[in-house]
């Protein structure tokens, strides 16, 4: 199938988006949070039937499952994106040069972004609510695992396009092939970005074989370090909660490196890991230390392979660091650029981690399951950008625009 006449419908709908004000968005964006509560059960019915296909013991299971409270908190999220300032026509510079010419930096729409994701239907309706507040046409390329779940949430979307008059192109959900990604991959002067959300195989595919640009939602490589200062209380509910609140989720703990001072304590760190069923992957230190402290067949000697890798599951692995910058070191060298934390009460040490550490969002004493575009304030989020270029951390409605220049004279022309 070839999907150049597709791809020219949307790029016409993004320019059609510029003459849909910002009061009419918000109209929309709540009809269709009204619509996601009043249709759960159609949601949810076609959502089983991804879910049956799926292995419940998979780690994407939890990713693709959506629930009443789950979609009553997506309704939420887009009320609050609807709710927001409009990002667009932002003054960022204002000044006139010495000729009377003046200049202005404004923000402005991308265009058409280009959206890849895998096992997460949630991400249909975030990625729609933000792309359209923003001014953006939206392309969804979702996975075969959640094709039932994303064909109705967007036939939901486009009913209330619909009603309101505005093109449903605007929101256009490929075919779950992989030709549909090839495609897309390649469609330059119809796509303005392409932002891949999932594994670290999806985002380095994108990556490789992208024609367009690319921002990537990395992986989530997440560490917290325990320092000899570190409380214990604290550590025992930060290290719980950002391991197990959802396993599955880019911000959650991957690795817990320890200082050697508190190897004592890590049963105590430990021991609400053991009724979730944590496995723990240790190195020698750490396996000493819990040796008969923690369920034998849930404690195993950490392998190479366990050290820079996202669990995506009841896993973990434990690094003992002999000093806190080996600690600094060791999760400079294995760290994706997401998120990682600092439990300590040093604060000169926790400046030092704020300084060193090379990561979209830098925690002191605070679970990294807080790296969410609605736990920020920002409303909800297309994805969390672990590079440097244009946009870092949570993704929401200012890091989906970009500006230009507008330049006004009387008449100027340059010598």
């Amino acid at each position: 199938m070839d999907l150049t006449e597709t791809f020219k419908k949307i790029k016409k709908s993004s320019r059609d988006i510029n003459f849909i004000d910002d009061s009419q968005k918000a109209k929309v964006l709540l009809d269709i949070a009204d619509s996601i509560e009043n249709n759960s059960e159609f949601i949810l019915t076609e959502n089983k039937k991804d879910l049956d296909k799926m292995d419940i013991n998979n780690p994407k299971y939890d990713r693709l499952k959506l629930t009443i409270e789950r979609l009553k908190d997506i309704a939420s999220d887009m009320r609050n994106v609807a709710k927001m300032p409009s990002p667009l026509g932002t003054i960022l510079e204002d000044y006139t040069r010495p000729n009377g010419m003046r200049l202005k930096k404004v923000t402005v729409a991308f265009g058409v972004i280009g959206i890849i994701y895998e096992s997460r239907p949630n991400v249909t309706f975030d990625v729609f609510s933000l792309c359209f507040k923003a001014g953006s046409a939206c392309i969804l390329k979702g996975s075969k695992d959640a094709q039932f779940s994303n064909a109705a949430i967007v036939s939901l979307m486009h009913k209330t396009l619909e009603k309101h008059n505005i093109l449903t192109d605007v929101c256009t959900l490929l075919p779950a092939d992989r030709e549909a990604t090839s495609q897309l991959l390649k469609a330059q002067g119809y796509v303005d970005i392409l932002i891949p959300r999932g594994s670290a195989g999806l985002i380095n595919y994108v990556r490789n074989n992208a024609k367009i640009p690319v921002i990537e939602t990395g992986a989530g490589v997440c560490h917290t370090f325990f320092d000899k200062d570190g409380d214990l209380e604290k550590g025992i509910n930060i290290i719980n909660n950002a391991k197990t609140r959802r396993v599955s989720v880019c911000n959650a703990l991957d690795c817990l490196v320890i200082h050697k001072n508190r190897l004592s304590d890590l049963p105590a760190l430990c021991e609400k890991l053991s009724q979730s069923k944590v496995i723990i992957y240790a190195d020698a230190p750490a396996y000493n230390a819990l040796k008969g402290n923690y369920p034998d067949k849930i404690l195993e000697k950490a392998t190479p392979d366990c050290f820079g890798h996202e669990w995506l599951d009841y896993k973990i692995t434990i690094k003992t660091a002999n000093n806190s910058k080996e600690a600094i070191d060791y999760i400079s060298d294995n760290t994706s650029g997401h998120s990682e934390c600092i439990i300590s009460n040093n604060k000169q040490l926790c400046d030092a981690f704020d300084q060193c550490i090379d990561a979209a969002c830098v925690y002191r004493n605070v679970s990294t399951a807080f790296t969410d575009g609605s736990q920020f304030g920002l409303g909800a989020e297309i994805g969390i950008s672990t590079q440097k270029l244009h946009a870092r951390g949570p993704m929401a409605l200012k890091e989906i625009t970009t500006y230009k220049w507008l330049i006004s004279g009387d008449g100027q022309i340059r010598a």
